[in-house]
């Protein structure tokens, strides 16, 4: 199924209507969606990071959760599949996914689902709503980046401090200094590393086009991000798209704090569900770069905007002052998702006996793969 979740949009599998061989699966799903190449133009990829994403769903075997959500970045240019982060924007259409495919019941107009998401062992608990026979996607609710409104998608993140690097800070400290930069190193669910716009000479407020078209900024940005990589934990980042870059700047729209986000070296047009939350709870510790930029209100339950290129985003979190500092409880935010085609996606039988030879398995013999390894995708 193609679903628009958030700010993104990919292909939603069923885990059994995917090869079982983590790099026949992954060759599946580099042909479906058209990569490697650019305009992804023989494959259902959008040509874009945030077009060419797949949610890969299960029943959960865990007491504490009923789907399993495992998300696979799939990179464009590259024959490549990441699966290191996770991304809470597709997060928003596993719950209607999993209702749609008979996962999960449905419990009258709203219906809890809780997913354990694999890429970081961690758990969301979503609300959705629905009505007989399946998910219901009209409804008021909008959101930046996204034209019109659809019904309302309900996240709460439990327990995602450190949930890639091991620790809300991984590095130990609230603020490093990396070739000469101040940076803030995060995870609350997204490893993340967040700079002061002015300390590499920029406003913060640039447009995307302008980001992405300097490239003495990107190359500076690369080297942080190559030796931030090590320091919070995931080692040679090179290959991989985390931790995201994150520029801040003092909020210009009435907001906590504006951003500019990089994945890993394109500038977002909007931020990350899951990097709006580590941006915005660096932004509640003192001492950060993103606290000397924002505007937080007091309490311990705090409303924080993070603004972007295209709009806000509005993250909730619930924090409790312990001797060490600052903790967060729970991050809680609003979402959106429709389902876009229900269907099958074609992959050529070839594309998989390159695959099957290397792992002595009987060549298909098909002409298309659909029948043998996808389903109904």
């Amino acid at each position: 199924m193609m679903m628009r979740g958030g700010t993104s949009k990919g292909a939603y599998f069923l885990k059994d209507d995917l090869p079982a061989d983590v790099a026949m699966r992954d060759r599946v799903l580099l042909a479906a969606m058209g990569s490697p190449d650019p305009r992804q133009i023989d494959g259902v990829g959008g040509a874009h990071p945030l077009t060419s994403k797949v949610a890969i769903v299960s029943r959960s075997s865990r007491p504490d959760a009923d789907i399993d959500y495992l998300f696979a970045q799939v990179v464009v240019n590259e024959a490549r599949v990441d699966v290191s982060p996770t991304c809470g924007n597709i997060l928003a259409g596993v719950a209607p996914f999993a209702v749609e495919r008979g996962l999960v019941p449905v419990e009258g107009n709203s219906t809890r689902v809780r997913i354990f998401m694999v890429n970081t062992e961690s758990l969301c608990e979503a609300r959705i709503e629905t009505e007989a026979g399946g998910a219901r996607y009209d409804g008021e609710a909008r959101i930046s980046g996204v034209p019109g409104e659809s019904a309302p998608v309900l996240l709460t993140f439990l327990h995602t401090a450190g949930s890639s690097c091991g620790a809300l800070l991984p590095t130990g400290n609230v603020l490093d200094t990396i070739d000469g930069v101040p940076v803030t190193c995060i995870d609350n669910g997204m490893p993340v590393v967040v700079i002061d716009a002015r300390d590499l000479g920029r406003t913060g407020y640039e447009s995307c086009a302008e980001l992405n078209a300097d490239t003495p900024l990107k190359a500076r940005i690369e080297s942080i991000r190559l030796k931030a990589g090590v320091l919070m934990n995931l080692g040679d980042v090179t290959r991989s798209v985390v931790p995201k870059m994150t520029l801040v700047a003092p909020a210009q729209e009435g907001g906590s704090i504006c951003s500019r986000t990089f994945i890993p070296h394109v500038c977002h047009e909007a931020i990350g569900v899951l990097g709006a939350v580590s941006v915005a709870t660096a932004c509640v510790l003192p001492g950060s770069t993103a606290a000397r930029c924002s505007t937080v209100p007091e309490g311990d339950r705090k409303l924080v905007s993070v603004e972007h290129p295209t709009g806000e985003f509005s993250v909730e979190l619930e924090t409790r002052k312990t001797p060490e500092g600052i903790a967060v409880q729970s991050a809680a935010l609003l979402r959106s998702t429709r389902a876009l085609f229900d269907g099958h996606i074609l992959v050529p039988a070839k594309m998989l006996e390159r695959v099957q030879s290397e792992h002595d398995v009987e060549p298909a013999t098909n002409s298309v793969a659909a029948d043998i390894a996808v389903g109904n995708a």
